[in-house]
């Protein structure tokens, strides 16, 4: 049995300053040798931002609530400068292909998160 968990998890990010600051600091919770001036370094922009998150919390918003608030209404204060916007998790039974049986190079035309069709 395969089994494969897909996540998403939606933020808006209200002041992208602060969201690099955020992410800057938490790299160096991470790593805590690294000076203030190497961080900038290697957090230069918000996608960087978004992957020192991830590797230090395991997610974007590690505090939020699975969903956002009110449809449209944004968080404007927070100190990371996201908005965290909802949260989707889906389970999916025995697809045939685990991600490992691709090796490290996938076919240019595959889609990780599909569900595979009922058998």
């Amino acid at each position: 049995m395969t089994i494969s968990l897909r996540t998403r998890q939606d933020v808006v990010v209200v002041d992208p300053d602060r969201f690099v600051a955020a992410a800057r600091a938490a790299y160096r919770e991470a790593f805590p040798t690294i000076s203030e001036e190497r961080a900038a370094e290697e957090i230069r922009d918000v996608y960087d931002a978004v992957w020192a998150m991830v590797d230090r919390f395991g997610r974007l918003a590690p505090d939020a609530e699975p969903f956002g608030g009110l449809p449209g209404v944004r968080i404007p204060d927070r100190p990371d400068g996201i908005s965290p916007a909802g949260e989707l998790k889906q389970i999916v039974l025995n697809d045939p292909r685990p991600l490992q049986d691709y090796g490290c190079f996938m076919p240019e035309d595959f889609d990780p998160f599909a569900v595979p069709p009922a058998p």
